[in-house]
């Protein structure tokens, strides 16, 4: 490889036998702090939407709980069969909401990225997709406690989750024009890890807000849950604004690329297709698809953790959000610490290792379930322990591997091939507690998830680590 490139590299560097990889047009040249600060920020910006929205709070506390459920079945008891097939049901049919989300972002997340590197305006799409997960938190104030509103919450957070992934792609490009190769471990790590703490903190303003009595505001509608949503569509606009001040573009631009929407998926098909026959950029395609599979299974643990606490270990709400709390601090705290192994071992060692110890762990919540909520406490915090280390190296295993001018392209398709396989959690998840008649059952759909993507990712080859 050509690690003497420099910033003047046109930014299609790959004409040559071997491609220049985008991280080494920035060897020797580190960002500031500020703006390795500043991109950081963003994960610190969307994680409310991922921690009180989709996994603790809105979604498992009141989007699947008996407030949308018919009067009649809502009042039966908590133990009733009935009862607890209709909150399957509720938990199912976000399942479903999920997997329509994946399948548009695996429609649009590649061809986006790729006419974001054809006119180098990654931020614009950053700022494109931050500004439609804004609106899908915000339009959640709509969502009142009734049956006939259920769908239009899974919509909207369906949404969301569409729009944060057209953030992210462009994020995560943006990587690419602040770390180096010695840096890349550690600084993917900082930010999922300022992600999980954000979480937290968002977390606990929730606690100080429920132990206010909700300042007074009536329960009954699901005022409280509509007015945090509101928070954390404001909480998103207040800290994506660095990125966008201090953070540059990674690459100028291809224009020779730049095509409609309906070339730009056959030009998509090409670039697929050189990137399996070339024997330098082949790693990258089976990294792709491995990374697919296990990306999947680690948003399913977060996805639909905290309804296999309230629905199956029984967590009320101040329990559930203590663990929320302790699961986004035990997560971010592994995630900074082995970002810094990331760089010296290499990232499929840290994949491979957070994978099965995930395995071990969510295997043990579904077939230990009758041993009490210890259970879940144990084994939750385990598979937070693993799942940001595993996100973190899977983004720098794929930054390593990406070349100069490819950067919204590459990532563009890091997200369509995770929503490829999107399906399989939700679908596995939904198909499985509707088989078994229970929520317990939608854990092995999560277990399969995670071993298919073990196994796949074993063969393919490691990036070049840096020392």
């Amino acid at each position: 490889m050509t690690s003497g490139a420099t910033p003047d590299l046109p930014a299609m560097a790959d004409s040559g036998a071997i491609p220049v990889m985008g991280l080494q047009l920035r060897e020797g040249r580190p960002a500031r702090p500020r703006t390795v600060l500043s991109w950081a920020l963003w994960d610190w910006a969307a994680q409310p939407f991922n921690t009180v929205i989709l996994t603790f709070i809105f979604t498992a506390l009141y989007l699947t709980t008996d407030a949308f459920l018919p009067a009649e079945i809502a009042m039966l008891g908590d133990k009733d069969p009935i009862k607890m097939q209709a909150e399957a049901g509720l938990a199912a049919g976000l399942g479903w909401g999920t997997t329509i989300a994946g399948l548009l972002i695996l429609a649009l997340a590649p061809v986006l990225g790729q006419q974001a590197d054809a006119a180098g305006r990654q931020k614009l799409w950053l700022g494109i997709g931050t500004g439609g997960l804004v609106m899908s938190m915000a339009l959640l104030w709509f969502v009142e406690p009734a049956p006939a509103l259920f769908w239009l919450g899974v919509a909207l957070i369906s949404a969301g989750t569409v729009f944060s992934e057209i953030a992210g792609v462009n994020y995560n490009a943006m990587l690419i024009g602040i770390a180096t190769p010695r840096t890349i471990g550690r600084v993917s790590a900082l930010g999922w890890g300022f992600g999980y703490l954000g979480g937290i903190v968002a977390l606990i303003l929730v606690v100080v807000f429920f132990m206010s009595d909700w300042f007074g505001l009536d329960p009954d509608n699901g005022l409280p849950f509509r007015i945090i949503a509101i928070g954390c569509a404001l909480w998103t606009v207040l800290f994506a604004i660095p990125i966008f001040l201090w953070v540059p573009e990674p690459s100028p631009g291809r224009p020779e690329r730049r095509v409609g929407l309906l070339r730009g998926y056959r030009l998509l098909v090409a670039d697929v297709m050189a990137l399996y026959r070339s024997p330098q950029s082949r790693p990258t395609f089976w990294f792709l698809l491995s990374s697919a599979v296990f990306r999947d299974g680690l948003g399913g643990v977060f996805t639909f953790g905290a309804i296999i606490a309230g629905q199956v270990y029984g967590f009320e709400f101040m329990e559930l959000v203590i663990f929320g709390i302790a699961a986004n601090l035990v997560a971010g705290v592994s995630t900074l610490v082995v970002g810094r192994w990331d760089d010296r071992l290499g990232p499929k060692t840290i994949i491979l290792s957070s994978l099965a110890a995930m395995i071990v762990a969510a295997s043990a919540v579904f077939f230990l379930v009758d041993a009490g909520t210890v259970v879940f406490w144990v084994g939750g915090l385990l598979l937070c322990a693993f799942v940001g280390p595993a996100q973190s190296a899977s983004r720098s295993f794929l930054a390593r591997l990406t070349p100069a001018g490819r950067e919204g392209e590459i990532f563009g398709l890091y997200a369509t091939t995770g929503r490829a396989a999107s399906w399989m959690t939700s679908l596995l998840w939904a198909l499985l507690i509707s088989l078994g008649g229970a929520t317990s059952f939608g854990i092995l759909g999560i277990v399969l998830v995670l071993l298919a993507g073990f196994l796949l990712l074993l063969p393919v080859k490691a990036p070049a680590r840096v020392g």
